[in-house]
Order: structure tokens, then C-alpha cells, then sequence
């Protein structure tokens, strides 16, 4: 179910969503604060990340960075039910955003630890951040189209 059905008020409160984590139902409305808080609290995290990276700590940077992006995601699950928000994550539109973000996420704590390359680290992050931001693009209906116009257009 896309984030657009929520909007418009087409999805039913909570019986057509799956049900939270010990079966326990939520309205539309609590599942928006979750949604909220998590994207909130997960972008303070990675954003209080790059304090660590000033002071030289790359591995509390890939961390907090990556716990932060993880907690985003996370917001997801409530809108659509986390169960849902698993199987949809390896759906054909969204494979390659997931494996991505997966992928990026191990080589971020991986050179941050063994390569302790602050460089490369700040790529993996960045490659977390873009694949993130496609797949959420993905639940709503056209953002995907309108995000490859404006950069699109930007690039010409």
C-alpha cells in the first residue's frame, strides 16, 4: 500500500495494515507518529554522527550514520506494517534500491574499521543516503519520475 493511500484516506484504519510486532493493531494516526519519530530520530542520529567524524572517531561516524539510516527505514514499517515492509523491500521496483542500501551499509562499517579511510567511508554514506532516498521514493506513486526529471534536467 503506498503512502499516497494513507493521504487520501483509502487505506481502513488498521484492519487492511498488517499488524505491529505482537499483533497489537494501530490507527492511522499513531502509525503516522511512528512514522514521523523514527524518520525524525533517525535523521538526528545521522546527523549528530558527523560530530564523531570531526573529532576522528570514522567508526562511531559509521555507526551512529548507519544506525540512523537503519531507524529511518524503520519509519516505514509502520505506515505499511513491518512484515509488509520486508517482502515489499525485495519487490522488482525496489531490489535494487535494498540491495543497495544493504550492501552500502556493510561496506561503510566494514572500510571505517579495517581501511579506517575517512574518504571512502563518506562515499559508502553518501551511496546509504541515495539508495535509501530511491527506495522510499518508490512508495510514492510518481516521485520516482519526478525526481529523474529534475535531475534530469539538472544534469543537462
Amino acid at each position: 500500500m503506498a503512502i499516497g493511500d494513507y493521504l487520501s484516506g483509502a487505506a481502513a484504519t488498521g484492519s487492511s495494515m498488517d499488524p505491529m510486532c505482537g499483533g497489537f493493531e494501530l490507527s492511522r494516526t499513531q502509525r503516522f507518529y511512528g512514522f514521523g519519530i523514527c524518520f525524525g530520530l533517525g535523521f538526528l542520529i545521522s546527523a549528530l554522527s558527523t560530530l564523531l567524524l570531526w573529532t576522528g572517531n570514522i567508526g562511531g561516524f559509521a555507526v551512529l550514520y548507519t544506525a540512523g539510516n537503519v531507524v529511518s527505514l524503520a519509519g516505514t514499517g509502520f505506515l505499511i506494517g513491518f512484515k509488509s515492509q520486508i517482502k515489499k523491500m525485495f519487490d522488482a521496483s525496489r531490489l535494487t534500491a535494498s540491495i543497495i542500501f544493504l550492501l552500502s551499509m556493510i561496506a561503510t562499517l566494514v572500510v571505517a574499521f579495517t581501511l579506517k579511510n575517512v574518504l571512502v567511508t563518506i562515499i559508502f554514506c553518501f551511496i546509504q543516503f541515495l539508495a535509501l532516498l530511491w527506495y522510499s521514493l518508490s512508495y510514492i506513486p510518481f516521485a520516482r519520475d519526478l525526481a529523474r526529471n529534475i535531475f534530469g534536467g539538472l544534469l543537462k
